[in-house]
C-alpha cells in the first residue's frame, strides 16, 4: 500500500460543515460550507477567511475554479448559482425550486451545472445568461458534472437515473445506463487514461466509461463505504472519499489495485475531494475542517 499520511486542518467548527473543495487560481483552497450559509478560504499561510452568502440557509454545495478567475458554487437548497470573487465579492443567480448541485468550468469558456428538481443542465455565461437543455430521463436527480478529456462533451450523473450521461456544446445528451442496479452514481471525473470515472455510493463501487460509453465498475473491499466524491491524483490514480466510512480510497486506473486511508480525526464525513495548487490532495471534513492528503 502506497505510505499515505492525511491531516485535519480545522477551517470552522462542526456546524458549518464544509462540504466542497476546489483549488482557486490564487493558490488557495475554496470550500463550501454548507450548514452555515458560507464560502470559505485556505490559503498558502493558513489563514483562514469566511465570507457569509445573504441566505445563511442556501447550502452551498460545490465548488468550482471558473474561466474568468473566480470560483463558482451552487445552493441546492436555496436554488442559486454563486460566483464569488479572489477579494470575496458575490454575485447570485437564482434558480427557483431547481435544487442546483454540480458545477464545472466548460470547454467553452462558460460554467455548466445540474438542477436535480427539474431534469436539467444548464449552461452560465461569466455574465450570468443562462441557457437551459432537458436531460430525457425523467427523475433522474443530475448530479455532479464534469468536463471531458476530449473538449467537446461534458459528463454528469444521473443518481436516480442509474446512469452516466453526456452532453455536448449544442445540448446533444447521450444516456448510459449502469450495469448495477440502483447504484447511485454521484461524483464524477476525469481520468489520465482518457476515461471519465465515477462513484456509486449505494452499491460501494467505483465506475469507469470510455469515450463510446462502455462501463467498467470496480467493487470496493468496503461495499458499505458510501463513496462521494472522486478525482484525478498527481500519482496518475484516481482519489474519492469514502462518506460511510470515514476513508479516503486510491483506486489504479487498471482497477488491479484499491487502496483505502483512515481519517484520524474519527467520524469526519468527507464529501468532496480536489487536486490543489502543489500536487497535494485536499478533501472537505463536514466535522469541520479541511483534509491534506499527502501521497508518498
Amino acid at each position: 500500500m502506497p505510505h499515505t499520511s492525511i491531516t485535519a486542518v480545522p477551517v470552522s467548527d462542526e456546524k458549518a460543515g464544509p462540504y466542497g473543495v476546489a483549488a482557486g487560481p490564487d493558490g488557495a483552497m475554496w470550500f463550501t460550507k454548507v450548514h452555515e450559509g458560507a464560502v470559505g478560504r485556505l490559503g498558502a499561510d493558513g489563514e483562514i477567511t469566511s465570507y457569509a452568502l445573504a441566505d445563511p440557509e442556501g447550502g452551498p454545495t460545490v465548488i468550482a475554479p471558473g474561466p474568468d478567475g473566480a470560483l463558482w458554487f451552487t445552493e441546492y437548497k436555496g436554488n442559486r448559482v454563486g460566483r464569488i470573487t479572489l477579494d470575496g465579492e458575490i454575485t447570485s443567480y437564482e434558480r427557483p425550486g431547481a435544487g442546483p448541485y454540480g458545477i464545472a468550468a466548460g470547454p467553452d469558456g462558460a460554467m455548466w451545472f445540474t438542477e436535480m428538481n427539474t431534469d436539467r443542465i444548464c449552461r452560465i455565461t461569466p455574465e450570468g445568461d443562462v441557457t437551459e437543455f432537458t436531460v430525457p430521463v425523467e427523475g433522474g436527480f443530475p448530479s455532479a458534472i464534469a468536463a471531458g478529456p476530449d473538449g467537446r462533451r461534458l459528463w454528469f450523473t444521473l443518481n436516480q437515473g442509474n446512469a452516466v450521461a453526456s452532453i455536448d456544446l449544442s445540448g446533444e445528451v447521450r444516456v448510459h445506463p449502469l450495469p448495477t442496479e440502483a447504484a447511485g452514481p454521484v461524483g464524477l471525473a476525469a481520468g489520465p487514461d482518457g476515461a471519465m470515472w465515477f462513484v456509486e455510493i449505494m452499491a460501494g463501487q467505483v465506475g469507469r466509461i470510455d469515450a463510446e460509453g462502455a462501463v467498467t465498475e470496480f467493487p470496493l473491499p468496503d461495499r458499505a463505504a458510501r463513496p462521494h466524491a472522486l478525482v484525478a491524483g498527481a500519482d496518475g490514480a484516481m482519489w474519492f472519499t469514502e462518506w460511510g466510512a470515514n476513508r479516503i480510497g486510491r483506486i489504479a486506473v487498471d482497477g488491479s489495485r484499491i487502496d483505502a486511508y483512515d481519517i484520524p480525526s474519527g467520524s469526519s464525513e468527507p464529501h468532496g475531494i480536489a487536486l490543489g495548487p502543489d500536487g497535494v490532495l485536499w478533501t472537505a471534513l463536514e466535522s469541520g475542517a479541511l483534509g491534506r492528503i499527502e501521497a508518498a
